[in-house]
């Protein structure tokens, strides 16, 4: 069912792409962890007070007492949503619709590979990139937690915690991925693989805010993602992930199937 070299080169593609997103990534998790000390969260805490209504917005509204709740409120509210979101967007695009755009998919549809052997390569390097990422930049930050502040991180609930954030960028990029193997060019499909999530995470930041705002956080799917649930190993949460893994199952189901019976105008 896989296409190797197909796989080796997007491997190579992506490369670039991967190693500047994860860059980012541990070193705003390192500076994170090492910000854990009381003289920097008091600094943090009047910055809070300062600003709440902005702060809350970014899902930074509680600093916590834990490791894990200052790492949940400085790492799940804005950066390990947005920078695996610009990833995913970026390489949903690349692996489907870049190709029909700069008409190398002609070139691989007239190999002796089967159109479903193509889009389920491309559909499982798309997880298997996502799935990387999030696994070293956990790793990261347990491993530099554990060497500042040992013992003081909650590995398992920090576990749980990433888990969820996995299920969540999976239907997000199910959805991307959708939207690459049905639109008619490469303009329309970032538009739309761009717009429905940075609104999603618009509508999530203003319910963060409270008050009349707080209902709309039940029209995005970032609502399926509760930080607080997680680590707490709430009940509730495990319908939750088992939701977003049924969105993305259809979507990457769906866009398989669009993808192996549209026509292509190559």
């Amino acid at each position: 069912m896989m296409n190797f070299p197909l796989l080796k080169h997007e491997m190579l593609a992506t490369a670039k792409l991967f190693c500047i997103i994860l860059a980012v990534l541990m070193l705003y998790i390192i500076s994170i962890v090492y910000m854990y000390n009381p003289e920097m969260s008091n600094t943090l805490k009047q910055l809070t007070a300062t600003m709440p209504e902005m702060m809350a917005a970014f899902g930074m509204g509680s600093i916590g007492d834990t490791l894990i709740e200052f790492l949940s409120t400085y790492l799940y509210g804005f950066l390990l949503l947005i920078l695996p979101l610009v990833f995913i967007i970026m390489l949903a695009n690349k692996l489907i619709m870049g190709y029909i755009d700069n008409g190398s998919m002609a070139y691989l549809i007239a190999t002796p590979n089967r159109r479903l052997k193509i889009v389920f390569t491309q559909a499982s390097f798309l997880i298997a990139s996502i799935f990387i990422l999030l696994t070293v930049t956990t790793l990261v930050a347990i491993i530099f937690s554990e060497f500042l502040f040992p013992s003081e991180l909650d590995i398992p609930a920090f576990l749980t915690l990433n888990l969820g954030l996995f299920f969540l960028h999976f239907a997000i990029s199910g959805y991307c991925f959708l939207v690459s193997c049905s639109s008619k060019d490469l303009k329309t499909s970032y538009a739309y693989s761009t717009g429905l999530p940075i609104i999603f995470y618009l509508i999530e930041a203003l319910s963060n805010m409270g008050g009349s705002l707080e209902k709309l956080q039940y029209f995005t799917i970032y609502s399926l993602f509760a930080p607080e649930k997680l680590m707490a190993q709430d009940s509730s949460s495990i319908w939750m992930l088992g939701t977003l893994f049924l969105i993305g199952l259809l979507c990457y189901t769906l866009a398989v199937r669009i993808f192996v019976k549209r026509d292509l105008y190559l």
